[in-house]
């Protein structure tokens, strides 16, 4: 039987910057390689990549979204993710990388030492297959 992954004792870690981050749909199109991020791991941050395959709409927000492949497969192969919690892995735009710098400056510190494998509990998969946020998810879903 396998195990879970390790989870840090701070989780779920409070992330102040995905909500706030203001990136369009129109900033990826389908076969982008992406990331999204969900912790750290030996003094890296750490998250699924998957490729964006089209669009669909995010119905834990309402707004437009993105059909994600993950191509490890696993129990759930596709999920629809909003496009703030995505971060490109096929090319290095400057969006995507401040983006980045910020989330290793807000989180790399925090658990400097630490070689596990570290699950800040941000992203929940809902029974639509809806990959949300924890502060996106609406009461009553």
């Amino acid at each position: 039987m396998s195990q879970p992954p390790p989870t840090s004792a701070f989780a779920p870690t409070p992330d102040p910057l995905t909500l706030n981050r203001d990136i369009t749909h129109a900033h990826f199109q389908a076969g982008d390689t992406v990331v999204v991020l969900k912790g750290v791991a030996n003094g890296e941050l750490w998250g699924d990549a998957m490729r964006v395959v089209a669009p669909s709409w995010h119905t834990p927000t309402d707004e437009d979204g993105w059909r994600l492949r993950d191509a490890t497969g696993g129990a759930q192969s596709y999920v629809t993710g909003h496009p703030r919690y995505l971060v490109h892995l096929s090319r290095r735009c400057p969006d995507c990388l401040i983006y980045l710098r910020a989330m290793e400056d807000a989180l790399l510190a925090r658990f400097a030492g630490r070689d596990e494998l570290i699950d800040c509990g941000w992203y929940t998969t809902t029974a639509l297959g809806q990959l949300v946020h924890i502060a996106d998810i609406r009461s009553g879903r």
